[in-house]
């Protein structure tokens, strides 16, 4: 059984002293492939280093909403240029809003706007993040499509929306990703979506070091391996078994990211 991890951030320093054992589980579990993704450009050398030094991980690159008043011209071009200059970056991300934590909703379109027309230029897939913004981040990608007749693709990392807005964003042609927050006990909206999404837009991540689904939840980091646990509780869900689950959403990962196992 192969499983891919959409969403890691193992540059991260509570993986620095250990990385290559989180690595032999993650590979014990059957994670085939990780896509690695990016807060701010600060990063891109660590993550650049760890894709290069291990052949299952792609990346991308971008800048996080919450860290949207870095933003500066000379972003947009560190953001481009990585982008062409290593043949490993497979996305754009992670961009998008969160209005949870921050109420510069200004600023944090700015910044997704101008990360879109990056993403549309270099013909790359898009990471959103995406908390309490579901209709901004919504109104911000028809208004894209409409005014600049682009079509965009991408993925909705880390769903924690409802299932209504889960169909937005699949009638927008995006991907949803599902994270160890489906796992929760008391997440019956994200687990209602998780049912509803198509077999062909369905994705699976572990946003690792954060949120360790059931049953390693309060243990302590999140790692590559927990995925499994994901797929397992999704497979429940959908009544079906957890190697239907690894295969579509491995099936799917390659379409999104164009990736050749």
């Amino acid at each position: 059984m192969q499983l891919i991890d959409t969403h890691v951030h193992i540059n991260f320093d509570v993986f620095q002293q250990d990385l290559a054992a989180v690595r032999s589980r993650w590979q014990e579990a059957g994670v085939v492939h990780l896509i690695h993704s990016c807060v701010e450009p600060s990063e891109f050398p660590s993550i650049q280093a760890i894709a290069h030094e291990f052949p299952e991980l792609s990346f991308a690159v971008g800048l996080h909403p919450l860290d949207a008043k870095q933003w500066t011209e000379q972003t947009a071009d560190e953001i481009s240029t990585l982008a062409q200059s290593d043949a490993k970056v497979v996305a754009m991300g992670e961009m998008g809003l969160d209005l949870r934590k921050a109420d510069n909703y200004e600023q944090q379109r700015m910044v997704f706007e101008a990360q879109l027309a990056i993403a549309t230029e270099l013909n790359l897939p898009i990471i959103i993040h995406c908390r309490d913004a579901a209709a901004q981040v919504r109104e911000v990608l028809q208004k894209w499509r409409e005014q600049k007749g682009e079509k965009l693709r991408g993925v909705m990392h880390c769903w924690g929306g409802t299932p209504e807005e889960a169909q937005w964003f699949i009638d927008l042609g995006f991907y949803i990703s599902f994270s160890g927050t489906v796992t929760f006990k008391n997440a019956k909206q994200i687990q209602a979506t998780a049912t509803m999404v198509p077999s062909d837009r369905l994705l699976i991540e572990t946003d690792c070091p954060f949120l360790a689904p059931v049953p390693k939840r309060g243990t302590g980091r999140n790692e590559p391996a927990y995925v499994r646990y994901v797929a397992d509780s999704i497979a429940q869900l959908r009544g079906q078994t957890v190697e239907e689950i690894a295969h579509q959403t491995t099936q799917n990962a390659c379409d999104l990211f164009g990736l050749v196992l």
